[in-house]
């Protein structure tokens, strides 16, 4: 089973910058790709990109293109959202999430559903003030 737990969230002000990491345990076992969503209470899962752990190639969503970076480091299982240039708008809960497959921006309907539910973090919450 892929267990994730992300970290990194914060309180900054509109134009800085934040980095989120999330480790995704046993996910070298799999064939699964990991992404970045993000939900505020009430609202549906907004995917915000994802990773081909294979191609290495990376999807986002339009609203974060060229101001968030996602990264991976292999050897470490570990995800990265390097986040910049934040708005008011990006102020949400992250959740790292283990996905089917990463072919373009992350939809809820990819994540993985294990045994006990989701492959999804506990999320991470982030606030931008303006």
């Amino acid at each position: 089973q892929v267990q994730l737990v992300e970290s990194g969230g914060g309180a900054v002000q509109a134009g800085g910058s934040l980095r989120l990491s999330c480790t995704a345990s046993n996910l070298y076992a799999t064939r699964f790709d990991i992404a970045w969503f993000r939900q505020a209470p009430g609202k549906e899962r907004e995917g915000v990109s994802c990773i081909n752990r294979k191609s290495g190639h990376l999807y986002y969503a339009d609203n974060v293109k060229g101001r968030f970076t996602m990264s991976m480091d292999n050897a470490e299982n570990t995800a990265y959202l390097q986040m910049n240039d934040l708005k008011p708008e990006d102020t949400d809960v992250y959740y790292c999430a283990a996905l089917i497959q990463c072919t373009a921006a992350p939809t809820p309907e990819l994540i993985v559903h294990g045994e006990f539910g989701d492959y999804w973090g506990q999320g991470t919450q982030v606030t931008i003030s303006s």
